[in-house]
């Protein structure tokens, strides 16, 4: 390597608060890894150098490395094979490979093996800064995501729920109240925001963590099947009953019933839930017997109840009965800081199954941060999966997103001030064209797009309807 391939930094750099990032700098020529040192240390990183692979090899085995910047054309090394066994010593170390004009091919196959970035000779101070401060960003995420996953495992009641907006963190604070409450708790969002999670967490958090923890999806069951679930039965209540049933309010003894979406209960249930609720036992069906119960109720619902009790599709005292204690979970819309923070999750997680990172490019950020998440973070986590799954490098591109989500891209990169040039559209035509994409993209499988946008078949069926009447 030329001592020209990475252009002389000429004025003295501002040093950056240490960020305790580890580099090490893999690399033949001695003023190159000295100035690639000085451009990472003003960035804040513990930077490590060596002259050669072998060199390179010892250093990882005693110093802990974060990143490491590693030449492809080292004296009697094969480039491909050095990242290797880099990554077999670190495999969660990004590598940044430099290459020179000549072999950037094979840049592009060791990115394909798993490295971050490559960078081609000869390189400026600027470019070099600028690739370290991304890989800086990357890392800190990474690590800040690493710190919320021990949080969640000391605490037991928060597993899965990630963010750090303000709305998250009032929200954690009312969790953490009705953790400690035996009272019915309400929990009001939009379908896939996480109301199961919040529900979860609750029990997980609270003195009764050792009994059972029961989810009923209410809309998912006929009115028939549904009651016999929750109150049980005996045998020959019904066509098919050939053995009595246990109901889910009898087995959760000591413990949680998670009502979700409560507000499609039809109302002659409503009555008998009230009741179990007040009277504290429950009648099989073609019982004359009662059973006492000692469970805590927890509903959920993306209706609004209020109107819903006006309209008389819901009882006003089972309304009240279950509205003790409430709390609201905000959509991924009005927490958009949270949204690479969740992205980061999510790959991560799917980098452990899968055994092959991912990342996004810059406009893809951009694009995930511009979309209106109607299906919330439940669409996020699909998002990224069928986009993990269709791209086969390691780089996400907007073009690997669903449909909908490249085209507001598009829309916006079409204005030089990043603003489309239509007119505002109201969400909930963006919310109705989004779900009407879907379903075309689909071929009509509205089953299967009710899935992928994170919403309830019954929503989305209601939806439609309401699209009908008022096209």
């Amino acid at each position: 390597m030329t001592s020209d391939a990475l252009s002389v930094i000429t004025s003295a750099p501002q040093i950056q608060p240490a960020n305790f990032l580890n580099l090490l700098i893999v690399d033949d020529e001695r003023s190159i890894r000295e100035a690639c040192r000085d451009v990472a240390q003003s960035l804040g990183f513990n930077a490590f150098v060596a002259d050669s692979v072998e060199h390179g090899f010892r250093l990882l085995e005693v110093q802990s490395v974060d990143a490491v910047l590693l030449d492809l054309r080292l004296p009697g090394a094969g480039g491909l094979e050095a990242m290797r066994r880099v990554k077999e010593r670190r495999p969660e170390a990004i590598v940044i490979v430099v290459t020179g004009y000549g072999t950037v091919q094979t840049a592009v196959q060791a990115m394909k093996n798993g490295a971050y970035d490559y960078v081609t000779k000869p390189f400026s101070g600027d470019e070099l800064r600028m690739l370290l401060e991304r890989v800086g960003s990357h890392l800190r995420l990474k690590s800040e995501n690493r710190i919320l996953r021990e949080e969640v495992k000391s605490k037991q009641g928060f597993g899965g729920i990630v963010g750090r907006a303000p709305s998250m963190e009032k929200l954690y604070r009312i969790i953490a109240k009705a953790a400690n409450s035996v009272h019915p708790v309400l929990i009001l969002g939009e379908s896939g925001t996480g109301k199961e999670l919040v529900a979860r967490s609750i029990h997980y958090a609270g003195p009764f963590r050792d009994k059972p923890f029961i989810p009923v999806d209410c809309e998912s069951f006929a009115p028939t099947l549904i009651e016999s679930e929750l109150f049980g039965h005996v045998k020959g209540a019904s066509t098919g009953a050939n053995q009595a049933k246990d109901g889910l309010l009898a087995i959760a003894e000591g413990g949680t019933v998670f009502l979700d979406e409560v507000g499609e209960l039809p109302l002659s249930l409503q009555a008998k839930l009230l009741r179990a609720i007040q009277e504290r036992e429950i009648r099989p069906v073609g019982s004359t017997r009662r059973i006492s119960i000692n469970v805590r109720i927890l509903a959920a619902t993306n209706r609004d109840l209020e109107q819903a009790v006006m309209q008389g599709a819901f009882r006003r005292d089972l309304y009240f009965r279950l509205n003790v204690l409430s709390l609201r979970i905000p959509s991924l819309r009005e927490r958009r800081q949270d949204i690479p923070l969740l992205v980061a999750y999510f790959l991560e997680r799917l980098a452990r199954n899968s055994g092959i990172e991912k990342r996004l490019s810059d406009e893809t950020v951009k694009a995930l941060l511009a979309y209106e998440w109607p299906g919330n973070v439940r669409e996020l986590e699909n998002c990224l999966e069928r986009a993990c799954a269709f791209t086969s490098g390691p780089l996400i591109h907007v073009t690997d997103l669903p449909r909908e989500i490249g085209h507001l891209a598009a829309a916006e990169a079409s204005d030089g001030n990043g603003h489309s040039h239509g007119k505002i559209i109201p969400m909930a035509e963006l919310e109705k064209q989004t779900i009407l994409s879907a379903i075309a993209e689909l071929n009509g499988d509205k089953l299967q797009a009710a899935r992928l946008l994170g919403i309830g078949k019954t929503t989305l069926y209601r939806k439609l309807k309401d699209y009908s009447a008022h096209p």
